[in-house]
């Protein structure tokens, strides 16, 4: 052993002798770990009061070293859940109505007759004076009674659905815009009140639609007023939508690219183990099996390493001809009588033989 290294292991001994809080120091985990596993007794991690340590000593230089923390990983990008919340003014936003479907009338197999369209229209009269009065509920009824006489009526859907968002109900409006839409698609107020009841309950890219679609049919100021308030926010939730949506699609890209990465990592790793065993193979392809070579050496007997450090060895091993010899001994040590005119061949064949302390021919 070197003598340097004697002397500054008798020194550390030396040192946990003097202060045996050395022992204690996590990077000693190692030799207190063998200490113990071989019956030692490890002293109590008691701090030296100064008089034995010389010079400088761990158990005075501070607080023992802590662990470096894990390194944090890379924040992942968003998900759907972690997107933002997206800000609007909801001014004006009521809680849905929830009241039980309204009476709709029979709108597919009642015949309607000219005297029911009279007696609807009477009604519809009546339903308009009272809304101008403010009864409510009055003028409410009343158009309910006028629908059951003439259900395939839009305009009569559509009047009472502006009944229904002056008292706030949203939802049983749509209801009846979508009736009056079913009927008759062309006419603007159902759009137009659709579109009001879509902005009480928050649905700003729905009114937006439909407003604008009022507008288009039968332009009107009311409407439009509307939906100059309703297109700036439906057009924040398009492009908040259209903003996550590419980062969605990013990270979907980003995801890719490291799986194909990966992919690609573990081709090259199992390629290269694979280039690996061939080239070990083929290192030892001369000598199959080792035992039908003269002196029946296996590998893994003593000398193999060294005669594969001898220069001339490597030098015949690239010799086709030498390993063609090679492979044909192996395989039937009697062959070798073949080559006995052949000195490359045999001046190669007794060197192994005699590494190996085999019968030389």
């Amino acid at each position: 052993m070197d003598p340097r290294k004697v002397t500054e292991l008798k020194a550390f001994v030396q040192l946990c002798t003097d202060n045996p809080a050395v022992l204690h120091l996590p990077e000693m985990d190692f030799f207190r770990s063998w200490l113990q596993g071989l019956g030692a007794t490890i002293p109590s991690a008691t701090k030296n009061d100064g008089s034995s340590c010389k010079g400088s000593c761990p158990c005075d230089a501070g607080p023992p070293p802590t662990t470096a923390p894990p390194p944090q990983a890379e924040p992942s990008p968003p998900s759907e859940s972690e997107e933002s919340e997206l800000e609007i003014d909801m001014e004006g936003v009521i809680e849905p109505d929830t009241d039980d479907a309204q009476e709709m009338g029979d709108y597919e197999n009642l015949e309607v007759t000219e005297e029911m369209m009279d007696q609807a229209n009477e009604k519809k009269v009546e339903a308009i004076e009272a809304l101008g009065e403010g009864e409510l509920q009055k003028a409410l009824d009343l158009f309910t009674e006028a629908i059951k006489l003439n259900p395939r009526s839009a305009i009569l859907y559509a009047k009472r659905a502006s009944v229904y968002i002056k008292m706030q109900k949203p939802n049983a409006a749509i209801r009846d815009c979508d009736r009056a839409i079913d009927i008759n698609p062309d006419s603007a107020q159902p759009y137009k009140w659709r579109g009001k009841a879509h902005r009480l309950l928050g649905h700003w890219e729905e009114a937006a639609k439909d407003l604008a679609i009022a507008c288009k049919l039968d332009y009107d100021e009311d409407a439009s007023a509307m939906l100059k308030e309703v297109q700036p926010k439906a057009n924040k939730i398009l492009e908040h939508r259209r903003k996550y949506q590419r980062k969605r699609e990013e990270r979907e890209i980003r995801e890719k690219k490291e799986r194909v990465k990966k992919a690609r990592e573990e081709h090259e790793r199992v390629q290269r183990e694979q280039e690996a065993r061939e080239q070990a193979g083929g290192a030892h392809g001369g000598f199959p099996g080792g035992a039908g070579f003269p002196g029946g050496a296996p590998f893994g007997m003593p000398g193999l390493q060294e005669l594969f450090n001898d220069p001339e060895v490597l030098m015949a091993m690239k010799d086709p001809e030498v390993m063609a010899a090679f492979q044909d001994v192996a395989q039937n040590p009697a062959n070798i009588a073949k080559y006995q005119s052949n000195p490359k061949i045999m001046a190669l064949i007794n060197k192994l033989s005699s590494k190996f302390s085999g019968p030389q021919p």
